[in-house]
């Protein structure tokens, strides 16, 4: 069984440029967990394509079981992206599933 670990958010932010420049940062850091954190079996990123009431970024991420997802959360290096994450979005859903 494998965790698979979904993560949507919202930006606060209206300005254009600035939401672009926020989705930018988002993207960079979370790809870049995956050299320093071994739990991450697999870890995707995706910006919103279409217009409309969606959400503007999502994370895909799997991991080994709950203890390794729990891990990767503590872990130093996600906590400075989420840290940056929490300081520019206006909403968040998640969801964990076995795959």
């Amino acid at each position: 069984m494998t965790i698979r670990h979904v993560v949507s958010w919202k930006l606060a932010a209206a300005e254009e440029s600035e939401r672009a420049e926020q989705l930018a940062v988002m993207k960079r850091g979370l790809e870049g967990l995956p050299a320093t954190i071994p739990e991450i079996l697999s870890l995707e990123v995706g910006i919103n394509a279409l217009d409309g009431d969606n959400f503007d970024i999502v994370l895909i991420s799997d991991f080994a079981d709950a203890d390794a997802l729990a891990r990767y959360v503590a872990h130093p290096d996600h906590q400075v992206v989420a840290g940056y994450i929490r300081s520019v979005v206006g909403g968040r859903s998640a969801v964990d599933f076995e795959v």
